[in-house]
């Protein structure tokens, strides 16, 4: 089982920061990619960020240039540094992992979400 746990969620104004932290840990053999999701009230859940374990980065169009999703191998944790945080940010960010496990059986597993507002 693995287990990956957000963090560092909060209330925060428009054109402050904020950094998110997700912790993967279990019965974890190699971690392939994790990747940062978010659901506002009433819409789907989006793709944020993603970064693969060799250190490729991906990101949605409407946070490029303001967020930036690093890694911390040893520690298997990744962080999404939020700068000029806008209203339209708000939302639960949800952390996705992509994990090789036992036998070479790779499963996605998620966080539970940490609450994101950006007041005006």
């Amino acid at each position: 089982q693995v287990q990956v746990v957000e963090s560092g969620g909060g209330l925060v104004q428009a054109g402050g920061s904020l950094r998110l932290s997700c912790a993967a840990s279990g019965k974890i053999f190699s971690i392939n990619e994790m990747t940062w999701y978010r659901q506002a009230p009433g819409k789907q859940r989006e793709l944020v960020a993603t970064i693969t374990w060799g250190g490729t980065t991906n990101y949605a169009d409407s946070v490029k240039g303001r967020f930036t999703i690093s890694r911390d191998n040893a520690k298997n944790t990744v962080y999404l540094q939020m700068n000029s945080l806008k209203p339209e940010d708000t939302a639960v960010y949800y952390c996705n992992g992509l994990f090789t496990q036992a036998m070479g059986v790779s499963r996605r597993y998620w966080g539970q979400g940490t609450q994101v507002t950006v007041s005006s």
